[in-house]
């Protein structure tokens, strides 16, 4: 049903000092279950008790195997290269900033059973169902075409590599089994992403042994950057790596039974935390290494190993590129789909996911020869908008925490602006300020050029505080409900 209201086109209201609202939700059509080789129907409706199923260890594969790829190393390999950090440096950011990523996942991972919902529709109860248009299609861009566009180059250069075929026929056929399993969805995405991961482990922590390995003696090498500046910015991009995933949270808890989000959100957390520190930890030590290899970044990685284990490494560089993109286009197609838009077809899902992976398919061959610089920027630009997103969401579960809130997503009429105002004056007072990226340096560090990067954090701050204080005025202004249950239909 794709009506939002009750048969007599209102919510009903319960009376009382505490009114209960209810609202019909746009519920997910078609039957799925647990069938993994069919087209998952419908759009990004509620998802129903009796199409529930799934256990919560399963995230933690979900979340390991896409990270497990030449895009998490390479965030190392630039903490060193770009940003004349020590190992130890490096390290010390890279297990702050996923940590922080991945603490955030956790928290909103674990309402997805609680709601059946995708995340960029839980994202509506803060910001309101047109506020929420400026999260969701960030996110429909930069998760549907953006970084399909970075995974894709890696996964096509480690294939070229491999079987030395031309790089725009090795982009197209990572491109095809990418946006052929997000086509057809949710369940074979998980039973993909755990059988990957699988391999994944295994050769990443032999590659893993032997890079530490031969790097042990240069580890306490001197660093040639600036700290904290160059320490910050290396913060941030690990964030945002990490932090990357945090839109997309409850896409993959969302089926599970009710009752399982605490564990469905330590697993999730878990799976990223775990693959963000163990590749990264690795791509800061390949950094240390000299390479006589001209090719590619990802030949230069390989250049360390045995032509066995190098082969070996490319094959699952091309694999975790596949793993991550997945994810991406399926979850940027849910962002689309949480805008509103009326697509009225049983498959919207699956065919706006073909048009994002076709769209990040084309951005992607423009940028086979790019390497580094914009991959930096890609990765701040990222931690930009998720910290003022993440600012308004977590300060907003926090004040709703008593409340039955299941009701707004669905309900048209939900239309608060403290969500859509504090980012948007977040995302515009850090980045004019704090911002230090090739593209655009803000004030601070244009005068300060040691500095760093502190977008992240300011914005995050500001938005939370300015979410808080717009949201107490609301609430004193017209009172809010206790409760506002969503219905199926």
């Amino acid at each position: 049903m794709d009506s939002v209201e009750t048969p007599s086109d209102q919510p009903t209201v319960h009376g009382g000092s505490a009114p209960v609202i209810e609202v019909v939700a746009e519920v997910r059509e078609g039957t799925y279950g647990d069938r993994v080789a069919t087209v998952e129907p419908g759009g990004a409706g509620l998802i129903t008790e009796e199409e529930r199923h799934g256990r919560p260890i399963n995230l933690f594969w979900t979340w390991l195997s896409p990270n497990l790829e030449f895009a998490t190393v390479f965030v190392g390999v630039i903490a060193v290269l770009y940003f004349g950090l020590t190992f130890w440096q490096a390290v010390s950011a890279i297990v702050l900033g996923t940590g922080l990523g991945a603490f955030f996942q956790v928290v909103l991972a674990a309402r997805g059973p609680e709601l059946g919902a995708p995340q960029m529709i839980v994202s509506r109860i803060p910001f309101g169902f047109f506020g929420n248009i400026l999260p969701a299609g960030l996110n429909s861009l930069v998760a549907g075409v953006g970084w399909f566009a970075v995974n894709s180059v890696s996964g096509a250069l480690a294939l070229n590599s491999l079987i030395s075929i031309p790089k725009p026929l090795a982009l197209l056929i990572i491109a095809v089994v990418q946006i052929a399993i997000a086509f057809l969805g949710h369940n074979l995405i998980h039973v993909f992403e755990r059988y990957a991961s699988y391999a994944l482990l295994i050769i990443f922590a032999v590659t893993s042994i032997v890079i530490l390995d031969k790097a042990h003696s240069h580890l306490g090498a001197a660093s040639s950057g600036h700290v904290p500046g160059g320490w910050l910015i290396a913060l941030g991009a690990t964030f945002g790596y990490a932090a990357g995933w945090n839109p997309y949270a409850t896409d993959y808890t969302r089926y599970l039974p009710r009752g399982q989000g605490r564990a469905a959100g330590l697993w999730s957390g878990a799976g990223i935390f775990v693959s963000c520190v163990l590749l990264e930890t690795v791509g800061a030590a390949s950094a240390l290494l000299a390479t006589n290899s001209k090719g590619s970044p990802t030949d230069q990685f390989v250049s360390h190993l045995s032509s066995t284990l190098g082969n070996l490494t490319l094959l699952a560089i091309v694999v975790g590129a596949i793993s991550a993109n997945a994810i991406n286009v399926y979850s940027g197609s849910m962002s689309f789909l949480a805008l509103g838009i009326e697509l009225p077809l049983k498959l919207r899902r699956a065919i706006v996911a073909a048009v994002f992976g076709t769209a990040g398919f084309l951005l992607a061959w423009s940028g086979l020869h790019d390497e580094g610089q914009k991959y930096e920027n890609f990765l701040l630009v990222i931690s930009y908008w998720i910290g003022p997103w993440l600012g308004v969401v977590i300060v907003d579960q926090y004040l709703r925490r008593r409340h039955v809130v299941s009701g707004y997503l669905y309900d048209r009429k939900h239309n608060p602006v403290a969500g859509f105002v504090a980012m948007a004056l977040a995302m515009i007072v850090s980045i004019t300020l704090f911002s230090n990226q090739t593209e655009y340096v803000g004030w601070v560090p244009k005068h300060h050029p040691g500095f760093g990067d502190i977008t992240f954090e300011v914005g995050f701050v500001i938005a939370a505080l300015v979410y808080w204080a717009i949201y107490s005025i609301e609430k004193s202004r017209r009172p809010e409900p206790d409760e506002v249950l969503v219905l199926p239909s």
